[in-house]
């Protein structure tokens, strides 16, 4: 029986109403069930790796909803905690992203937010499991899942689990006195796949970025060189980790697109083809596909090459979804990737 990959954060409600106050008008607001980590684990689930849930809900109707709209993902549940008193909540328009400044977080006391270290059986949550995968946004909520989630990390490496991390930066939830470097490099030691872009890197592990890359202004040429180098320097800081992947994703036409992605591994950078797309449905959860499709790789111990064309190919499926997570199956992935090799 295959061992698990566990998905550790905070599982979230996604309230998307329409702008210029349709909302109101029609008196709805379309509502999906998400979180970076169990976006990930979804994907992974649709492409049959066994995937984990470990969160925190509150013991009430509302969760049990998630909790069943979980499982019939093909998610396990069984390693959910339930405590405290509310579900988290953020609120973002129709048509944006996570970096839009309409993005509106309301997680103040959810359930996942007050765990405490020293609360959790590692080796009962370890015990099938051979890799856990986090993101930036959970020791963002405030030092207690800071702390955690550095707890979580310690015992994952005792038990011979692979980690991965996505470097997620949300703004707005850095509020607790902490900025991401005071807090993320010791998480990151811990890692055996890093995921983000040379912007994250630098502002949460204080790797370096050249001025011109940091004013979004250099050619792709650059953009790939300056990848190769951030992914030296983090496998130069972080010993225990082995594999560095970079997004790289820009406007493109009036509402479109533009997106590549590396995979630095072995001492060798692989590019992954290069995607123009001029319509966007859904923006969230790409991000978590891309992870996703990294974990399905190694996982699966696929050759390096083969595993940034996957990703890259499924976080470019999910922008076609409504929804957190993506429904796609592998062979919708490499249906996308046979049809880039072919017009190439």
């Amino acid at each position: 029986m295959k061992k698990k990959v566990l998905a550790f954060g905070e599982v979230l409600l996604r309230m998307s109403p329409e702008m210029n106050l349709g909302w109101v008008k029609n008196s709805s607001i379309p509502t999906y069930i998400g979180g970076a980590e169990l976006n990930t684990a979804t994907a992974l689930a649709n492409w049959h790796v066994p995937a984990e849930c470990l969160t925190a809900l509150p013991n009430n109707s509302l969760s049990d909803e998630i909790i069943d709209a979980i499982s019939k993902r093909n998610i396990g549940t069984n390693k959910i905690i339930h405590s405290g008193e509310r579900v988290g909540i953020y609120f973002l328009p129709q048509g944006a992203d996570l970096k839009n400044s309409g993005v509106i977080y309301d997680r103040a006391h959810s359930s996942f937010s007050e765990l405490k270290p020293g609360t959790i059986n590692w080796a009962e949550v370890y015990e099938d499991v051979e890799w856990l995968h986090f993101s930036a946004i959970s020791p963002a909520l405030n030092q207690s899942i800071a702390d955690l989630s550095l707890e979580a990390l310690q015992e994952a490496k005792k038990h011979n689990v692979k980690v991965s991390v996505d470097l997620n930066y949300r703004a707005k939830l850095w509020k607790y006195g902490k900025e991401p470097i005071d807090i993320m490099p010791q998480l990151v030691e811990y890692c055996d796949l890093i995921m983000g872009n040379l912007w994250a890197a630098n502002k949460l592990l204080g790797i370096s970025l050249d001025a011109n890359i940091a004013i979004n202004n250099a050619s792709k040429e650059d953009y790939l060189l300056h990848a190769e180098l951030v992914s030296k320097e983090i496998l130069l800081k972080f010993n225990n980790c082995k594999s560095v992947a970079n997004t790289f994703r820009f406007d493109f036409g009036t509402e479109g697109i533009e997106y590549y992605t590396t995979l630095f591994t072995e001492n060798q950078l692989y590019v992954s083809p290069h995607f123009e797309k001029e319509k966007v449905i859904d923006k969230v959860g790409s991000g978590d596909c891309f992870m996703a499709g990294l974990i399905y790789g190694f996982y699966e111990n696929h050759k390096p090459q083969d595993i940034i064309d996957f990703a890259a190919a499924a976080a470019i499926g999910k922008l076609n979804e409504l929804g957190d997570a993506s429904k796609q199956k592998v062979e919708d992935v490499n249906g996308i990737l046979k049809t880039m090799f072919v017009n190439d």
